[in-house]
């Protein structure tokens, strides 16, 4: 077995410490536990450790494309000192969104590979985290006739499917800017998984878990 570099034991007393912190301000009525990690997608995500959040207010995590559970799981690696390059080493979850979403980039990607075949043209995904555009370049690590690329930086890099011999990549494409009365005060947005389909041209959470576990309820 591969050695873990986080385990329940070291890191999971300083994730506790984070979270109860946060979860007093913040008033939410949520129940998390820290667990060794498991995964059904091992070649898409491994993760050492999972922590998973259920209770009542649950679906304010997922809400808006998981907003809040991908920056409440930023803030907690931030904390407790993670370094980047090790953040898919410690995962959020609710509900089963991971095994979910990674099933669906998986799907997504090979669609868009179909695609990309018949029309010999680009098919950009919607800015996705590191982790989802992880997820769809192994998803086509094997197409011979397509190939998947990352293009633009910060909060529009996405990735981008083209035919295997197209040299010139295209530019990204920019999301429009939401409307601030679309989005602002609007309850009940449950759109799963972050940098999901968005119209015809966007592309679908992983971790399962076992062994040692603490448990923390409010």
């Amino acid at each position: 077995m591969a050695q873990k570099n986080y385990t329940v034991a070291e890191a999971g007393p300083r994730i506790e410490k984070f979270l109860n912190h946060v979860r007093e301000l913040a008033g939410f009525s949520l129940a998390y536990t820290v667990s060794e990690g498991e995964t059904p997608h091992p070649d898409f995500e491994n993760p050492d450790i999972m922590v998973r959040f259920a209770g009542d207010d649950v679906d304010l995590l997922l809400q808006n494309k998981a907003e809040l559970l991908l920056a409440l799981e930023h803030l907690t690696m931030e904390a407790i000192g993670v370094a980047p390059e090790d953040h898919s080493k410690i995962c959020f979850d609710a509900n089963d969104r991971r095994v979910l979403r990674i099933s669906e980039l998986r799907m997504s990607a090979q669609a868009a590979a179909e695609r990309v075949r018949k029309s010999r043209m680009p098919f950009h995904f919607s800015p996705m985290n590191s982790r989802e555009r992880r997820i769809l370049h192994l998803a086509l690590r094997d197409e011979a006739d397509v190939r998947s690329e990352s293009v633009g930086e910060g909060p529009i890099r996405q990735v981008v499917i083209v035919p295997a011999d197209m040299k010139t990549l295209p530019e990204p494409v920019i999301p429009p800017r939401p409307r601030p009365e679309a989005d602002s005060g609007r309850p009940g947005f449950r759109d799963r998984g972050r940098g999901g389909r968005d119209g015809d041209r966007r592309g679908g959470p992983g971790g399962g878990s076992r062994g040692p576990r603490r448990d923390h309820r409010q």
